[in-house]
């Protein structure tokens, strides 16, 4: 497929599986070394926390090198351990249940944007364990001091309406209980499987005994977790044995979010781009844009670790209705390149959108009006019907601070709009150097 005038990118290092990987060592004994972890504002803030905890982290190029706490997150006796996690709500989900693994105060706070997102769903799962919280603002909500005497294991049962990461984090820390956790789900939402997948993953590829157990009538079974491809609540449950996390050397995979903003714009611009460093078989289920992008009448090409995407030969898209449970993060990807379609797209499955760095379905739908998209907000989604996109003259973005609003808004200039973001430094949340990147597609 490639032709003259194709665009190469690397793909960045993926943030979620950064995240885990950064933990996991963190968590172990010993030296580990990290290859191809995200340097990007969302792992400072988890690394920064761990290092509250008693690990330390030395960059050596792109390679981290971490000396991890063999298990043990180390609290304040008198005054708690600092957490401050900014704006990453991964960092405090994740960070919150692996603190209490430790003992020890613990102080969970940031930026006034991540004291609106909520954590009471974990607090209470936490509190099961023995874990107190004082809560200094509203209840539910950080900023909170945790008081931890470790995780003494047996069972654990946590609502994920709010988000899936709870069970992450909690999968995370279970491993330093006393004894073996049995973790159960509760809620009302079917839970995106992939992200808690990458988590097993993580959990096996570090060395950690676990298994997964399906409701089969009255009766729990285990079963494969690579089999498992999704969970309503009260159908799945998790074991996890006490252990060590193995140090040692790993390699963090590419990123699938961040790619997507490259290969819609294959999609949508006038040249293939080729984006390399993907895992064609990642359990990221952002890499579900493939799929959606082709469903729109993308072609797609492979050859080894690297993908092609190119418009389609009409050089048209075509709207689609998906439902995008699991994989949120491309929902402002998705919203974008539709407007490049032929026909309205009906996108569903992400209510949990308004709680996110900022309000991203309300926040997606003002960009798209601006370039001439008529847009309904539903309760779970949005509906795009694409307009004329202007071929010149400024398409002013409010990022409201969000990476994903200012890096998705930027193919707007593929129809020849000079895209103005009020912040485009907010991509140093997980893509330092994505406008660098992007220059590559519009240069």
């Amino acid at each position: 497929m490639e032709t003259i005038g194709t665009v190469h990118v690397q793909a960045p290092a993926s943030k979620s599986m950064s995240h885990r990987a950064v933990i996991a060592a963190a968590l172990a004994s010993g030296s580990s070394l990290l290859h191809n972890v995200l340097d990007s504002d969302d792992l400072t803030r988890t690394m920064g926390c761990l290092t509250a905890c008693g690990a330390t982290f030395e960059f050596k190029g792109r390679d981290l090198k971490v000396v991890g706490v063999a298990g043990l997150p180390r609290g304040g006796a008198v005054e708690p351990a600092d957490l401050y996690m900014h704006e990453s709500g991964t960092t405090c989900r994740l960070m919150t249940a692996v603190a209490a693994a430790g003992q020890g105060l613990f102080r969970v706070h940031g930026a006034a944007r991540l004291h609106v997102r909520p954590i009471g769903a974990l607090a209470r799962a936490l509190a099961s364990q023995g874990v107190e919280f004082t809560w200094q603002g509203r209840e539910g909500y950080p900023p909170l001091v945790m008081h931890s005497p470790g995780l003494a294991g047996g069972e654990i049962s946590v609502e994920l309406d709010e988000s899936s990461q709870y069970l992450s984090g909690l999968l995370l820390a279970a491993a330093c209980a006393r004894s073996e956790t049995v973790i159960n789900v509760g809620g009302t939402k079917v839970v995106s499987w992939p992200y808690v997948a990458l988590t097993l993953q993580t959990l096996e590829d570090f060395g950690i005994s676990f298994s997964v157990e399906r409701l089969a009538g009255n009766r729990w079974s285990e079963t494969a977790w690579k089999d498992v491809t999704g969970m309503a609540p009260g159908t799945v449950r998790f074991r996890v044995r006490p252990g060590h996390y193995a140090s040692g050397e790993r390699r963090v995979e590419g990123d699938w979010s961040n790619a997507s903003y490259f290969l819609a714009a294959g999609a949508v611009g006038p040249r293939p781009v080729v984006v390399s460093g993907l895992r064609r078989d990642s359990l990221q289920g952002d890499r579900s844009i493939l799929g959606i992008l082709e469903r729109m009448g993308a072609r797609i090409s492979w050859q080894d670790d690297a993908v092609t995407v190119a418009a389609p030969e009409s050089g048209r898209l075509r709207g689609l209705e998906v439902d995008m449970g699991d994989c949120p993060d491309i929902v402002p990807t998705v919203a974008a390149a539709a407007c490049f379609a032929d026909g309205p797209t009906l996108i569903s499955g992400v209510a949990h959108l308004r709680i996110k760095e900022c309000d991203r379905l309300e926040g997606t739908a003002g960009t798209l009006r601006k370039a001439g998209a008529t847009v309904q907000v539903l309760d779970d989604g949005l509906r795009v019907t694409p307009g004329d996109l202007p071929e010149s003259g400024d398409l002013s973005v409010t990022t409201f601070g969000d990476h994903r609003m200012a890096m998705s808004s930027a193919l707007f200039a593929l129809a020849g709009m000079s895209v103005q973001c009020d912040d485009p430094g907010c991509v140093g949340k997980s893509f330092p150097t994505f406008w660098d990147e992007w220059n590559k597609v519009v240069s």
